[in-house]
């Protein structure tokens, strides 16, 4: 794992989204792009935009911006909105090494998380062909990470396999490397380059296929289903730069 294969820098030149699908909306999708749920399968309150002031680039890095704001689309109104982009049919990887440098804002009702989808559900919907989540967070919850896998043939029999870790100093709104080491052995978490949980692959677990990065800052949901704090809004994710290895 120690060829670099992939890269995103933001704070020395990147300045395009060519990488990315922006996506829009409030309804979690099926394979053709038919909604299938609202609040992405999560109860999440934002619609999500491509608009410049959730989803823009500077010399700081690349920020996805929640704000409190009216959008009315197909008879709902959503009062926040924000931005989710993913490289899904642009980059997707089985097994290597995966650094994001991130901060995240703090603030009730925030989530941001960093997390990987399988390019090809070759073993069926979610969650049978599984996701990996390299960092989720609560807002609320300042120094807490957590990663984690979701996998199972079927809704009722998912499984939840979450290890959550509080940062030996700071918080979230300090800029961290949340990394991912993907082998066919295992899955390790790490944080500043500290591993601080590990997953032993067994028989039946989908991780032996392409994945894909998805980046997100939600609103709500039921992660952490706690009223929003509208006075911590705009609250920005920023991304410093993307790394992996292989």
């Amino acid at each position: 794992m120690n060829k670099l294969v992939w890269q995103q820098d933001y704070r020395h030149g990147n300045s395009d989204l060519s990488a990315w699908n922006i996506r829009i909306g409030n309804d979690l999708l099926d394979a053709d792009g038919n909604p299938v749920m609202p609040g992405w399968g999560n109860g999440e309150l934002q619609y999500y935009t491509g608009n410049a002031a959730n989803l823009y680039i500077d010399e700081q890095g690349l920020h996805l911006c929640a704000r409190r704001e009216i959008v009315e689309q197909d008879g709902r109104r959503f009062h926040y909105t924000s931005a989710r982009i993913d490289t899904k049919d642009h980059m997707s990887f089985c097994y290597g090494k995966l650094i994001v440098r991130a901060k995240l804002p703090v603030g009730q009702g925030m989530w941001p998380a960093i997390w990987l989808l399988p390019q090809d559900q070759a073993y069926g919907p979610w969650p049978a062909s599984g996701e990996i989540d390299i960092m989720e967070a609560r807002g609320r919850l300042p120094q807490i990470v957590a990663g984690t896998l979701h996998y199972g043939k079927d809704w009722q029999d998912k499984v939840t396999d979450e290890h959550p870790y509080t940062l030996p100093q700071g918080t979230i709104n300090s800029f961290h490397d949340y990394a991912l080491e993907w082998t066919e052995r295992s899955i390790r978490w790490l944080v500043d380059g500290h591993c601080y949980a590990e997953s032993t692959m067994q028989p039946g677990m989908p991780f032996d296929r392409p994945f894909y990065l998805v980046l997100n800052l939600a609103v709500g949901g039921f992660y952490d289903p706690v009223p929003v704090d509208d006075s911590c809004l705009p609250a920005t994710m920023t991304i410093a730069g993307i790394w992996l290895y292989q």
